[in-house]
């Protein structure tokens, strides 16, 4: 995947997280961040980074993004993996 679509596809996330009412204070809370500052932040690479960690966490958020925004339930890691530092971590 290009670094545009994955931009595209984390805009995407994020524009359903900041639409849920239950999920989103818990990312700003994880984050540190505010809703002021998510709105100033959020195209930049790292908030959307970040969104992509954050809603792959559960697979329930996953799921809900997928079919609330039309994405395939895995276009949220595969764009992750697209942005700086998402390349695939090998622990062995």
């Amino acid at each position: 995947m290009k670094q545009e679509s994955a931009e595209v596809i984390a805009l995407k996330t994020l524009a359903w997280l900041v639409g849920d009412e239950e999920i989103l204070p818990i990312f700003l809370g994880s984050s540190g961040m505010s809703p002021e500052e998510l709105r100033a932040r959020a195209t930049e690479m790292d908030v959307l980074a970040a969104v992509l960690d954050f809603v792959t966490m559960n697979d329930e958020w996953v799921n809900a993004c997928a079919t609330a925004t039309g994405l395939d339930p895995h276009d949220p890691m595969r764009a992750r993996q697209a942005l700086p530092g998402g390349a695939d971590i090998h622990w062995t």
